[in-house]
């Protein structure tokens, strides 16, 4: 079996015609920058996620760092950023001269919790940057209230759980990312919505953030030769833009699939001790960006190690804590945060996506089982 972590050719083949199809209508028009596929993509996605406002941008990285642009921060501001999650949260902090402060996670949803959260602000603090990590979304409701409480901004990191559902205490839902002041995510090619090269975008229901993420993202202009403010180059280009407004249509059906293949992966490895699945939190979907295990007794190498004599793939995110980064030390007040530490030895992921058939779930479901009875 040729199993992968993501199959984006089947999946492409699957959508081949619409794909193929719209991008040659591209060409024949050549308007390859920005254009009525970006402003399609943009609208369908708003109307998606029932926001007002959507600029696209090159990549999920670039999305972050102009959210932090956005909000008038100083230099040495803090930004409040989980330790356990993927170093573009922290990386555009820094590179804004703005200071991460670092924090733990909940060693169930490997989330941010309101209750972490207040521990680390201080009155330096101007922004929460919650990670929806693995597919499902922080306990925003709280977060929320704690930012009004302190007068905060939230930007959430969205780039892993577009399409999950948050239901607040009084039964209203909103889509992940819709929550915060602004909600960023990547287009990465294996993103549970991903295009076929970089890309990214942020929203917003905030009509003056709204005009300043987009004008920053366009050099600082808002109207062409006329910079207002120091701005970047980031665009989505419009065949990304095409490609994604034909997946963008399927989201929900993909999320499903993935859901389908969690839930297979569920009833088989509920029962072995060593193994904590999935912990899904009360008030929100998981649209399962990846099928992250705990593997317990010291036992993670080990099965991937395992694994891999078998020809399956695994992967562990993420290895180490981001204030253990090289890049981030100086950060570093010295405490380790042990649930972070403890998540870092011991998750694992096993291959998730859309195309996934039974045989080839069967198949890795019977090797995991296997490593542990033996």
């Amino acid at each position: 079996m040729n199993i992968q972590m993501v199959d984006l050719v089947t999946q492409y083949n699957n959508i081949k015609d619409d794909v193929d199809k719209a991008v040659i209508d591209l060409m024949s028009t050549a308007k390859f920058i920005k254009g009525p596929a970006v402003m399609s993509f943009e609208e369908n996605l708003g109307k998606y996620l029932d926001v007002k406002h959507v600029i696209s941008c090159a990549n999920g990285t670039d999305a972050l760092q102009i959210a932090l642009m956005a909000l008038d921060l100083e230099e040495g501001d803090e930004v409040i950023v989980p330790s356990f999650t993927y170093v573009a949260t922290a990386e555009v902090i820094g590179l804004l001269k703005l200071k991460p402060v670092m924090i733990t996670v909940d060693a169930d949803t490997f989330n941010s919790t309101a209750e972490i959260i207040a521990q680390a602000i201080t009155p330096k603090t101007k922004v929460i940057v919650p990670v929806h990590l693995f597919g499902q979304t922080a306990d925003m409701e709280s977060i929320m209230k704690l930012a009004n409480k302190h007068d905060l901004y939230v930007i959430e990191d969205n780039a892993q759980a577009i399409g999950a559902d948050y239901t607040f205490s009084d039964g209203t839902i909103k889509k992940s990312g819709a929550i915060g002041h602004i909600g960023c995510t990547s287009f990465f090619p294996s993103k549970n919505l991903g295009c076929y090269g970089d890309g990214g975008a942020m929203y917003t229901n905030d009509d003056v953030l709204g005009a300043k993420l987009r004008m920053i993202a366009n050099h600082g202009q808002a109207k062409k030769y006329h910079h207002s403010v120091i701005g970047v180059n980031s665009r989505l280009d419009a065949i990304q833009a095409a490609i994604l407004d034909i997946k963008l249509r399927k989201l929900d059906e993909y999320s499903l699939a993935r859901q389908n293949v969690a839930s297979d992966y569920d009833a088989a490895f509920n029962d072995i001790p060593q193994i904590q699945i999935p912990v899904r939190q009360h008030n929100s979907t998981h649209v399962f960006h990846q099928y992250t295990m705990i593997i317990k007794d010291g036992l993670r190498d080990k099965l991937k190690s395992f694994l891999a004599e078998h020809k399956i793939p695994s992967m562990v995110y993420y290895p180490i804590p981001l204030y253990k980064q090289d890049a981030f030390k100086m950060f570093f007040n010295g405490k380790e945060h042990s649930t972070t530490e403890i998540l870092c030895q011991s998750v694992l992921s096993l291959p998730i996506h859309t195309e996934m058939d039974s045989d080839t779930q069967k198949f890795i479901i019977e090797k995991v089982v296997s490593f542990f009875d033996k």
